[in-house]
């Protein structure tokens, strides 16, 4: 695959699994500038780091370019992702086979969603993946679950 492509399966959890506090978290806030049918332009500050990503949309596979940003950008463009935001702690889970699942428990008006994702080297991997019992269903096609339309619509019925 070429750098600067995302290949990902996500998966909606009924609840967290037991003793999530286990893994390593981050609390991640995320607000999107720019959101067409093509592409969206966002803004997120995990922990202590920002950045600037613009992604295409689609569904397992994607165009995905992100670049550091500093603290004062980050000030200055977050206004403007208001009513378009997503918060979430983002808890790393190993998978075996050198894969981590990212598990993410929604904040505010999304308390409650919880959801993983499963990134891949391949195409040919991420079909491949048997996930465990655990992660759910597999919603990696359902816009419904794409962070860009959680910011706009809330949380699925």
């Amino acid at each position: 695959m070429p750098e600067g492509t995302e290949i990902e399966r996500k998966f909606l959890l009924p609840r967290p699994p037991a003793q999530l506090d286990r893994f390593p978290a981050t609390r991640i806030e995320q607000g999107y500038l720019a959101i067409t049918d093509e592409v969206e332009v966002r803004v997120r500050r995990r922990d202590r780091q920002a950045t600037l990503t613009v992604k295409s949309t689609g569904g397992g596979t994607r165009v995905e370019e992100e670049l550091e940003i500093d603290a004062r950008r980050f000030a200055a463009l977050w206004p403007l992702t208001e009513g378009r935001r997503v918060v979430k702690v983002r808890h790393e889970l190993p998978a075996g086979d050198g894969l981590t699942i990212e598990l993410d428990v929604y904040e505010g008006a999304l308390a409650g969603l919880v959801t993983a994702e499963v990134e891949f080297a391949g195409e040919t991997d991420s079909a491949a993946y048997e996930p465990p019992d655990w992660l759910g269903t597999d919603v990696t096609e359902d816009v419904r679950f794409k962070n860009r339309t959680l910011a706009l619509s809330g949380r699925p019925r």
